[in-house]
């Protein structure tokens, strides 16, 4: 049998050209495939843990991450606002975190595992509104005795730099502490309680 009728250049065409085919089909499914393996925005909001990378944030910077559809903040606290946060427990509602708005492993004034950061959701406890960070001392608009940390201008709720909440004002109790821990000195995955990480 001859193979002079056989056009080789038009075979190794057909049979590059069905490989490239067959390559993109398989990139086509594996994608989606793939992209499965991340939590959903359903899942996101039902509870995933969500990581933070601080690595960049300042000194005195605050920085919003989303979990279960809320904002969590992370503030990298100064030594000063750590000093500060000692001296004004008489002009807060509870300043032991009694009324339990964080997990156990959460205690003293700093309210955090690693004191310079403090993790809590930004949702004020009165009626759901979003305070504003407010960390300059002594703001014009919240009185020279203003230490510095968080103002609800809604109705008026102040807390401290730990999220500690002001006597007389309307929010019945502390900012909430969000189950979180440390994957490494500049990454906190929140949703994850630190004794099950």
């Amino acid at each position: 049998m001859s193979n002079d009728g056989v056009n080789k250049g038009r075979r190794r065409f057909l049979v590059g050209a069905t490989s490239v085919v067959g390559a993109v089909g398989a990139v086509g499914v594996a994608v989606p495939f793939v992209a499965s393996w991340n939590p959903s925005a359903k899942a996101r909001a039902a509870g995933a843990p969500v990581k933070a990378d601080i690595s960049k944030l300042a000194p005195g910077q605050q920085m919003t991450v989303e979990w279960r559809g809320k904002p969590v903040w992370i503030v990298y606290r100064t030594p000063e606002m750590l000093e500060r946060l000692e001296q004004i427990n008489d002009l807060l509602a509870d300043p032991n975190s009694a009324v339990p708005q964080q997990p156990d492993y959460i205690t003293g004034v700093a309210r955090a595992i690693k004191p310079e950061y403090a993790v809590m959701i930004g949702i004020c406890t009165h009626l759901g509104c979003s305070p504003t960070y407010r960390p300059e001392v002594g703001a014009a608009d919240l009185g020279a005795d203003w230490p510095g940390g968080f103002f609800c201008p809604c109705h008026g709720s102040r807390f401290d730099l730990s999220g500690r909440v002001y006597k007389s004002v309307p929010a019945p109790t502390n900012l909430e502490i969000p189950p979180h821990n440390y994957e490494s000195d500049k990454v906190i995955v929140i949703g994850v309680d630190k004794e099950t990480a």
